[in-house]
């Protein structure tokens, strides 16, 4: 069972020190150590604030069902986030169902997390760069995507990516008795894409940049 890179001893010099290796992939299965690794980031994610609708992390079992239920949804992509082998993170792409040809140009990024232990190290980036990435691909045309205003770092990489904010919900969300603002975003993707090599799935390399 996979367990989070631990932290460096303090006396060990950080010039020394290999970075992290970083893997983005799109998974069809789950093996039982993924699923374990990707319940464990959620529930990390959760407690921290950033639980893509969750207050509270659930109990483990329906955690579980959650992420085997999003396997089999038709047009529904999950991509996972490794750091040294251990899942960090998740996005899933989204697109319309095929009865909505009016939509069909579109598709939506949500419930992207990633682990509080495996943030600043630009894995929220090559998720998000990844399902964009596969949009791209098979033809999507505009991505939409929402996020609560209180979660500043998601807001902040969204919009370096290119994404526009169209509009704002005053009650998008209530979190503990309060009201929360939410902001929504497109990306237009019939403009060029400027995307890294390493925003594309099943990468494997290693990389020292931050967010």
């Amino acid at each position: 069972m996979a367990t989070p890179p631990a932290p460096p001893p303090a006396s060990v010099p950080s010039s020394v020190l290999a970075p992290p290796i970083f893997s983005i992939a799109r998974v069809d299965k789950l093996k039982p150590a993924d699923l374990h690794d990707l319940g464990d980031a959620a529930e990390q994610a959760i407690r921290d604030g950033g639980g893509f609708g969750w207050l509270d992390a659930p109990p483990r079992d329906l955690m579980e069902r959650y992420w085997r239920g999003v396997l089999l949804i038709p047009d529904r992509s999950l991509f996972v986030g490794r750091l040294d082998g251990v899942i960090g993170g998740s996005v899933q792409l989204v697109r319309p169902p095929r009865n909505n040809e009016a939509q069909a140009h579109a598709a939506m990024i949500t419930t992207c997390f990633v682990a509080p232990w495996a943030r600043g190290r630009g894995l929220a980036r090559r998720l998000i760069q990844a399902a964009e990435a596969e949009a791209r691909v098979t033809g999507v045309q505009v991505l939409n995507l929402d996020v609560r205003a209180t979660q500043e770092p998601a807001v902040r990489l969204f919009e370096s990516l290119g994404f526009v904010c169209w509009g704002s919900h005053p009650y998008y969300a209530c979190v503990r008795g309060e009201a929360v603002v939410g902001r929504y975003y497109y990306k237009d993707l019939t403009e060029p894409a400027d995307l890294a090599s390493d925003s594309r799935p099943t990468t494997h390399h290693r990389d020292n940049r931050p967010l």
